[in-house]
């Protein structure tokens, strides 16, 4: 459950598509005129990709605080100081709860289901301060969407607010709810890492870090209670928990002591920060160049594995905003294949499984505008990639023990590591 600060809290709710178009609002307190979001379509307009905006945007009477989900921008208008990371937490768990409720977040879903999405904000902040944030709890009070239900409702002029207060909402364990029962008793844990790096020319590591969360889908009868402990837990910086997590059994014992909430739910994020611990995965051999007289220029990338730890590398892709004096390309891939987008100027290879055997290679010629000066800096390329069944941290589960219940449940983890801002320098 989200906590409380003193003062007021969010006071309108807008979701915004990549064209501009404000397709929800939701007040909580008096009407906040659109002619504020002024400001953030200024700076929208200023960002080159959607994920640049500023967060936080101070204008003269609010503060406009956003976040970027599934091509829509979440942003809450504020009107005192308030912490900007508590806004932001609570429009993922909106963003989040839509996801859970609706099977994706998007702006066409959320148009089809605008009752259920506004009977949802009016139960997740009141008057203006989050109440009721977890899933478990909210599907008591709104019963998530099913065709039957809506045909029903659309008949009878009924609704999916439920008669009966959450049981979770009144006791201390408030994102479980009570008399849970499932016949087959599982619980799942995937261990998602993301590696941001930026490699210099040479292959040098520049910056790396890694991303890290576990996400859970527990469904146990009763009242379990779970601990889960890490081979080597002293890796991990930064840890935030779901509050069912009891910290200062983490403090003491670096292990995770909680009683789950029903279903799907993220137990944990952290982040590994020391360069030294992040394995980077493949390495590339390229060399982008534009001679100065004559109007083209040479492309030649090479990508092979390095620290894989004995996997295959999937899903590779190599993305290339080339510098607008490019033309077109002459190419030829030895693996996968390329698109040139002559408007965004945007190079993209698709190479899909990296083959240690025959690395996959990239080479040609760029046409560039006659006349045109050479480029001032060659561009950079964007990484992509997945390897399943490894943490790339080193992070491993030592094992999920339950306490509180006599049946024995079903038990897996599951690995991915993800490219995330993955930057190559040439």
């Amino acid at each position: 459950m989200l906590g409380f600060f003193v003062g007021e809290m969010i006071h309108s709710l807008f979701l915004i598509n990549l064209s501009g178009d404000i397709f929800l609002e939701k007040h909580w307190k008096s009407v906040v005129g659109r002619s504020v979001l002024d400001y953030f379509f200024e700076a929208k307009e200023k960002a080159v990709n959607p994920e640049d905006v500023a967060p936080v945007l101070q204008t003269p009477h609010h503060y406009l605080i956003s976040i970027y989900r599934g091509k829509i921008f979440f942003l809450a208008v504020i009107q005192t100081e308030v912490p900007p990371l508590f806004v932001i937490e609570f429009l993922h768990r909106v963003a989040d709860t839509f996801q859970d409720y609706f099977g994706e977040c998007s702006e066409n879903v959320i148009k089809d289901n605008l009752v259920i999405v506004y009977e949802l904000l009016e139960e997740m902040l009141d008057n203006g301060f989050p109440l009721a944030t977890e899933s478990n709890v909210l599907k008591e009070m709104i019963r998530p969407p099913t065709i039957l239900r809506s045909v029903v409702n659309t008949l009878t002029g009924g609704t999916n607010v439920g008669d009966m207060l959450p049981t979770g909402q009144l006791s201390n364990i408030p994102w479980r709810r009570a008399g849970v029962k499932y016949t087959n008793n599982e619980a799942y844990f995937d261990v998602i890492e993301e590696i941001d790096a930026i490699l210099d020319k040479s292959g040098t590591t520049v910056f790396a870090e890694i991303q890290g969360v576990i996400e859970a889908c527990v469904k146990l009868t009763g009242m379990p209670d779970l601990t889960l402990s890490f081979m080597n837990p002293r890796l991990l910086d930064d840890v935030s928990f779901h509050p069912c997590v009891r910290f200062k059994r983490w403090e003491s014992e670096r292990v995770l002591s909680f009683i789950p909430p029903d279903g799907n739910f993220t137990l944990m994020t952290y982040h590994v920060s020391s360069q030294n611990l992040v394995a980077i995965p493949i390495y590339v051999k390229q060399n982008i160049s534009f001679f100065e007289t004559g109007s083209c220029g040479r492309l030649d990338i090479t990508i092979g594995p390095k620290q894989t730890m004995g996997k295959t590398v999937e899903g590779l892709m190599v993305t290339v905003p080339m510098p607008k004096a490019v033309l077109s390309v002459n190419l030829t891939a030895s693996q996968g294949n390329f698109t040139y987008d002559l408007a965004t100027k945007v190079l993209v290879w698709d190479i899909g499984k990296l083959n240690p055997q025959k690395l996959p290679n990239l080479k040609g010629s760029l046409s560039v505008q006659a006349g045109a000066p050479k480029p001032e800096e060659n561009p950079a390329l964007n990484i992509n990639l997945k390897i399943q069944q490894v943490a790339i941290s080193g992070l491993k589960v030592n094992r999920l023990d339950m306490y509180g219940e006599k049946y024995k449940p079903f038990k897996g983890v599951k690995y991915v590591t993800k490219a995330g801002k993955f930057q190559v320098r040439t």
